[in-house]
C-alpha cells in the first residue's frame, strides 16, 4: 500500500504524521514544489520512528511525481492558505491552477488512485478535480465537512461538558463561513438529542461558533489551521485503506440526493476501500433544505469561476 500527499506545507505535513504514526501505508510520499521542504519534512518524521515506534517508510520528493507511481490514495493540500480577512473563495484563482496541474500529474502515475481534495475553496477544487480527471465520481473526495462536523462536535463538547467523541453530529452544505449547515437538530449525546440538553440560546451559538471555527483560527494564528484539517485527512485515508465502511460528511458529486445535481457538496457518505459509496440522505426539514440550496447556489457561482481561468 502506498499513499501519496501532494503539498508538504503545515496541513500536508500534518496528514503524513498522522498517516505514519497510524501506519496506514507501507510507503508514504510526501511531494511539494518548494525544493527540499518534502524531503526534510520526510526525515524529521522518519527520525521520530524509534521515539513513536512505526514502521512507515516516508519519502520526501521535490516534485518528483514519478515517486508517487502506484499510489492507492493521495491527498491534494497544494495551495496557498488562508490568511486574517481573506476567505477561502479568494483563493481560487491560484489554487484552481495548481490543483489541476497536480491532478494531471497524479493521474500519469497512479491511474487507479482515490483523490481527497482539502486544497480551498475545497467544493470548487473537488468539482475541479473530478472534472480535470475524468475518474468515476467514487474516486474523488473533498474533505471539508468530515473536519466541519469535528469542528461542531467541539463546540457542543464545550457546552455539554462531555467527550466529543461521544457525540454524533455532522455539517452538510458547503466548506465556508457562510455555506455550512450543522444540523443540530440531528445531533446526539449518545442517543440522547442535544436539543433536549440545551437551550436555544446555546444552540445557536455553537451553530454560530461552528461556522466560522476556520476564520476564528487563522485570526487567532495568523493563516490556514493545521492539526484538525490533517486529521481530517488521514481519518478518510483510515477508512479506505482499512475497508472501515465509515459515515462521514464529504463533498462529492450529486445526482438528486439533496435536490441537487452536477455539484460537489458535502453530504453524509460512507467511506471504504473503493472511495466514497452510498450518500444517506438525511430528511431535512423545509428550513434545512433551504439552507443547503443556498449553499448549493454560493458554490455554483464559486465553480462558475472556474470558467473565466
Amino acid at each position: 500500500m502506498k499513499v501519496t500527499v501532494v503539498g508538504a506545507g503545515a496541513v500536508g505535513a500534518t496528514v503524513a504524521d498522522n498517516i505514519a504514526r497510524k501506519e496506514l501505508c507501507e510507503d508514504l510520499v510526501l511531494l511539494d514544489i518548494k525544493e527540499g521542504l518534502a524531503e526534510g519534512k520526510a526525515q524529521d518524521m522518519m527520525q521520530t520512528c524509534a521515539l513513536l515506534g512505526f514502521d512507515t517508510t516516508i519519502i520526501g520528493s521535490t516534485n518528483d511525481y514519478g515517486k508517487t507511481a502506484g499510489s492507492q490514495v493521495v491527498v491534494i493540500t497544494s495551495g496557498i492558505p488562508r490568511k486574517p480577512g481573506m476567505t477561502r473563495e479568494d483563493l481560487i484563482g491560484t489554487n484552481a491552477g495548481i490543483v489541476k496541474t497536480v491532478c494531471e500529474n497524479i493521474l500519469k502515475h497512479s491511474p487507479d488512485a482515490i483523490i481527497i481534495v482539502i486544497s480551498n475553496p475545497m467544493d470548487t477544487m473537488t468539482h475541479l478535480a473530478l472534472q480535470a480527471t475524468g475518474l468515476p465520481k467514487h474516486r474523488i473526495i473533498g474533505m471539508g465537512g468530515t473536519l466541519d462536523s469535528s469542528r461542531f462536535k467541539y463546540q457542543l463538547s464545550q457546552h455539554l461538558q462531555c467527550s466529543a467523541a461521544d457525540l454524533n453530529a455532522l455539517v452538510i452544505g458547503g466548506h465556508g463561513d457562510t455555506t455550512m449547515i450543522p444540523l443540530i437538530r440531528f445531533a446526539t449525546w449518545n442517543s440522547i438529542p442535544v436539543t433536549d440538553l440545551l437551550s436555544g440560546e446555546q444552540q445557536k451559538q455553537i451553530v454560530a461558533d461552528t461556522m466560522i471555527g476556520g476564520a476564528t483560527l487563522t485570526k487567532l494564528i495568523g493563516t490556514s489551521a493545521w492539526y484538525a484539517p490533517g486529521a481530517a485527512g488521514a481519518a478518510l485515508v483510515e477508512a479506505i485503506v482499512r475497508d472501515e465502511k465509515k459515515l462521514f460528511t464529504c463533498c462529492v458529486n450529486l445526482d438528486g440526493e439533496y435536490g441537487q445535481k452536477d455539484i460537489c457538496l458535502g453530504v453524509p457518505v460512507v467511506i471504504g476501500k473503493n472511495g466514497w459509496g452510498k450518500i444517506i440522505d438525511f430528511p431535512l426539514n423545509e428550513e434545512e433544505q433551504a439552507a443547503f440550496n443556498k449553499s448549493a447556489e454560493a458554490v455554483r457561482s464559486m465553480n462558475d469561476v472556474l470558467k473565466t481561468l
